[in-house]
């Protein structure tokens, strides 16, 4: 069982299609001249089925609860940019092949003019390749080289660092975080960050949060091999609760504030739907825009919503206005 949003299978046939349509249509264009504000919103229907043909009318946008008047809308085929964050701490033991399995999940889906990057985070920080890429077989060679393991949780130092190399890049940006642990960060010389730091600058440079958490071992257990694992590298029963820790929720709180979506895997065998579902609602969510009326630096509260009765909307909270 999983809670978030709702686990659903992706076919392949889905993708081939949904390939040709984007090869066909561009991207919406945020013109930086026009100060337009980029919101990129995920609709679902009362049984958390992804909704796709609402027109511009449908929708409605408050800065700081003031009606917006929207100046782009598109339901097209949305290209991303994005960093797949790998936790490879001492506590994923029990889930590292899981984890490379469910990357590869999502990095099949990519689309022709997806980019990606493959992030890990144990005793260091790495991000490779050095440029985003749409190259499937090279991002599959880094998921299936010598990645790192063991090491403490550097949750919230690997997603600043996988901010940093999103800001230069246009379009939607995301952060696709894969976490079992509390946030443990190394020694960073005071420079620890914090979910308040990673929140703030995500919202403030527009950057998207998705968010996996699995229940991984207990700082004590991490550093003991764990007997009723099977050979894959997930549970084959339920583990004694006593040898298990929650995610942090922190991932739940970035996720909602940014827009992203955050899933909690109760059963380890449901994280590849997982990551096909992420897939799927990247490419599906509509992208709104609008010129915000006050532009005074600050931060301004954003909603979001659908006029008709039955739908949810998943959209980021706030938006950082530009200085006039």
């Amino acid at each position: 069982m999983a809670r978030g949003f709702h686990v659903t299978s992706v076919v392949a046939a889905v993708f081939a299609a949904a390939a040709a349509l984007v090869a066909q249509r561009q991207p919406p264009t945020f013109e930086s001249t026009t100060r337009t504000v980029a919101v990129y919103a995920t609709v679902t229907n009362t049984l958390g089925r992804l909704v796709g043909d609402l027109t511009r009318d449908d929708f409605e946008i408050d800065d700081n609860g003031i009606k917006q008047t929207l100046t782009v809308f598109s339901n097209d085929i949305q290209p991303i940019t994005v960093v797949l964050l790998l936790d490879r701490s001492g506590s994923m033991k029990p889930n590292l092949e899981l984890e490379v399995r469910a990357a590869e999940t999502f990095v099949h889906g990519m689309l022709p003019f997806d980019r990606a990057r493959i992030g890990t985070f144990g005793k260091s920080i790495q991000i490779d390749p050095d440029d985003f890429t749409s190259d499937r077989d090279a991002l599959f060679k880094i998921l299936r080289g010598d990645l790192q393991k063991e090491g403490p949780t550097p949750l919230w130092n690997a997603i600043d660092r996988a901010i940093d190399k999103l800001l230069l890049e246009q379009g939607r940006r995301v952060v696709l975080a894969f976490s079992d642990g509390v946030d443990e960060p190394m020694d960073f010389s005071g420079h620890a960050k914090s979910l308040k730091d990673e929140m703030k600058r995500a919202e403030d440079s527009d950057i998207m949060v998705y968010a996996i958490g699995m229940e991984g071992l207990a700082p004590m257990q991490a550093q003991h091999a764990v007997s009723g694992f099977g050979g894959r590298g997930f549970a084959t029963r339920r583990r004694d609760d006593s040898m298990m820790q929650k995610p942090d929720e922190g991932m739940a709180k970035i996720a909602e504030a940014t827009g992203g979506g955050y899933l909690e895997l109760m059963s380890a065998g449901s994280s590849l739907g997982a990551f096909d579902r992420v897939a799927d609602e990247l490419h599906h969510q509509y992208a709104l825009g609008f010129a915000p009326q006050k532009l005074d630096g600050k931060l301004h509260d954003l909603t979001v919503k659908v006029t008709k009765p039955g739908f949810t909307v998943r959209a980021r909270k706030r938006y950082l206005a530009p200085k006039s």
